[in-house]
């Protein structure tokens, strides 16, 4: 039965091969892809050029137009945080007036570009810091000196307290990593294989 389903199956896709391939054919694309559907009366180049014409731009040379931006005048390149904040200004916040040219670079010039911190120079401020490392580095210097040392010394115990602290293969109770020898590893190995539940 599976057979005699594999060779129906196996048939009807060599039957249907050639219908396929024909579909394709039918319905392949043209090489050039057309990109819009309106008439080259509407949009073609000569019709765009009669809507929106280059004559009005102004054709200026290279010494004319040095900043190459067609011709434009660009006002005086101040910044705004610079210009009077009590003047009489009509854009009180970005301290313009109605009608006044725009530079270029208004994006950088403008108020709310980043401020420029000018109320010091870069000596002065390099001084300044210098100034805070050594100060920073005399108050380490003097607390290492004067501070005061430990009030008492550790003690020490014969034999370390090994067997007040649990014998030779307990483990300590501290924050610190447990390091454990091959020695003690094979101990408690050895007594949990004789059945003691506490080595």
């Amino acid at each position: 039965m599976l057979t005699r389903y594999s060779q129906m199956l196996s048939s009807r896709i060599v039957r249907a091969a050639p219908l396929r391939t024909a579909a394709l054919a039918v319905r392949r694309l043209p090489l050039i892809q057309t990109r819009t559907f309106l008439p080259e009366s509407m949009v073609g180049r000569a019709k765009l050029d009669e809507k929106y014409p280059d004559s009005d731009y102004p054709k200026l040379t290279a010494a004319e137009d040095p900043e190459m931006n067609g011709g434009y005048i660009n006002p005086p390149r101040v910044k705004r945080q610079f210009r009077d904040p009590h003047a009489d200004w009509w854009d009180k916040q970005e301290r313009r007036n109605l009608g006044e040219p725009v530079h270029e670079d208004n994006d950088i010039l403008g108020i709310f570009s980043t401020y420029e911190y000018t109320w010091i120079s870069p000596g002065k401020g390099l001084a300044q810091i210098g100034a805070f490392i050594v100060v920073f580095l005399g108050v380490v210097f003097t607390v290492k000196q004067v501070y005061p040392d430990r009030v008492s010394y550790p003690r020490e115990f014969e034999g370390g307290l090994i067997r007040e602290l649990g014998g030779e293969g307990a483990i300590r109770v501290s924050g610190q990593s447990l390091d454990l020898s091959l020695g003690q590893a094979n101990h408690w190995k050895q007594a949990r294989m004789e059945g003691d539940e506490d080595p």
